[in-house]
C-alpha cells in the first residue's frame, strides 16, 4: 500500500508521494507579494515585463523604470479575497546623467479578528491583527539607447498578534528595446532572498523539559521553533510590442512567461487598445495560462487621462480579475505624472 507523509505548511496540506514529484504549492512566505501592482499590469493579465512603462513597473521589472523621463507616482487600492486591503504605490523620479530612483510600499492589511481557544469557540472577548508590508528602493539605468538595468533591495515584513518574520530580497530586471519592428524584451527576477521564520510571544510555552523524572520544574519557559520558509521567487520572460501605432489608435501585445519557485510555469497574456493619444485604454488578458490548478483567469479594464496643467498629467486606472473558486477582485489606481 502506497505511503504517504501530510506536512502542514502553514495553511496548506501538501501530499507528497514516495517516489514522486514533490508539490511545492503553498511553501513559501509573504505571498503578499505574488499579488500583481497596477491596474493597468492587471488588465492586461500580468504581462507586463517587457512593456513596463509606468511606475508599476518597480513591481514588474525594475529595468523598466529607466525608461520613464519624467518623475511620476501610482497608488492603487484594492480589496482582495475575504475582505483583505491590498495597496500599493510606487514612486519614481529620473535624476539626468545619474539614473533613475524608485520607492515603492506594498501593504496587506485585515480588520481585527477574534481569538478564538478550545472551549471558547463563540471567541474569548480578545482580538488580535495580521498583515504584510513590504518597502523597496530601486535604481536603475540605462546602458545604451535600447538597453536598461535595473535592482531594487526590499524589507519584508509579516505579522500575526504577537508573531512576527522579517527578511530582505532582491529583485533585479532588463528591458531591451529589440531593432526587429520595435519588438521589446524583458526579464526579471523577483524576490530572491532570505528564508521568513516565524517569532514572538505567541510562541512562548511552558515546557517539562525532562518528563522522564520527577521533582523537576515541569513548567520551564519555551519558544517554540517554526520552521524557515523561501520567498515566493519569480523568473520572469516577456515580449511587447505594437500591431498599430498612430496618433489615432495604438494597439499593444505583451506575453510573459513565469517560473515561480512553488507552482508549474505559466503564460500571461495582454492587449490594449488606446485611442486619441493614448487619453483613453481598453484592456483585456488571460493569466496563468498552462499552470496547475490555475485559479486566475480572465482580466478587463481601461483607463483615462486627464491633461491639467502644463506637464501635470492624471491617469484613472481600473482592472477586474476573475477567479475560478474565489471571489473576483477589483483595482484602482491613479496615475500622476509632474
Amino acid at each position: 500500500m502506497k505511503k504517504h507523509i501530510w506536512l502542514l505548511l502553514g495553511a496548506t496540506l501538501v501530499t507528497v508521494g514516495w517516489g514522486q514529484k514533490v508539490n511545492k504549492t503553498g511553501t513559501t512566505a509573504a505571498n503578499f507579494l505574488k499579488i500583481g501592482a497596477g491596474a493597468r499590469a492587471v488588465g492586461m493579465g500580468g504581462a507586463f515585463t517587457a512593456l513596463a512603462n509606468d511606475a508599476s513597473t518597480l513591481y514588474w521589472n525594475p529595468g523598466g523604470a529607466a525608461q520613464l523621463r519624467q518623475p511620476e507616482l501610482l497608488v492603487n487600492r484594492s480589496r482582495w479575497i475575504a475582505d483583505i486591503d491590498f495597496t500599493y504605490l510606487g514612486y519614481v523620479q529620473p535624476i539626468p546623467r545619474v539614473g533613475t530612483i524608485g520607492i515603492q510600499v506594498t501593504g496587506m492589511t485585515m480588520g481585527a479578528m477574534e481569538v478564538t481557544r478550545y472551549g471558547y469557540e463563540e471567541g474569548t472577548g480578545e482580538t488580535f491583527r495580521a498583515g504584510s508590508y513590504a518597502l523597496g528602493l530601486t535604481y536603475a539605468r540605462s546602458l545604451t539607447d535600447r538597453f536598461s538595468l535595473g535592482g531594487t533591495v526590499k524589507y519584508i515584513h509579516e505579522f500575526i498578534s504577537q508573531s512576527t518574520s522579517s527578511g530582505l530580497a532582491l529583485d533585479l530586471g532588463t528591458l531591451f528595446q529589440t531593432p526587429f519592428r520595435g519588438i521589446r524584451f524583458g526579464v526579471s527576477i523577483s524576490n530572491f532572498g532570505q528564508k521568513l521564520q516565524m517569532t514572538g510571544k505567541d510562541l512562548l510555552v511552558n515546557k517539562d523539559i525532562d518528563p522522564i523524572h520527577h521533582g523537576n520544574n515541569e513548567s520551564v519557559n519555551a519558544y517554540l521553533s517554526t520552521d524557515r520558509f523561501d520567498l515566493p521567487l519569480f523568473l520572469r520572460v516577456g515580449l511587447s510590442g505594437e500591431l498599430v501605432r498612430s496618433s489615432a489608435l495604438r494597439l499593444t501585445w505583451a506575453v510573459d512567461g513565469i517560473h515561480p519557485n512553488d507552482n508549474s510555469e505559466y503564460l500571461n497574456l495582454g492587449m490594449e487598445a488606446a485611442l486619441f493619444q493614448d487619453l483613453v485604454s481598453v484592456r483585456a488578458g488571460l493569466k496563468s495560462l498552462y499552470q496547475q490548478d490555475r485559479e486566475e483567469g480572465f482580466t478587463l479594464g481601461g483607463g483615462l487621462k486627464v491633461p491639467v496643467n502644463g506637464s501635470l498629467l492624471m491617469e484613472a486606472d481600473y482592472a477586474f480579475e476573475s477567479l475560478v473558486h474565489l471571489n473576483t477582485v477589483h483595482k484602482l489606481a491613479i496615475r500622476i505624472l509632474f
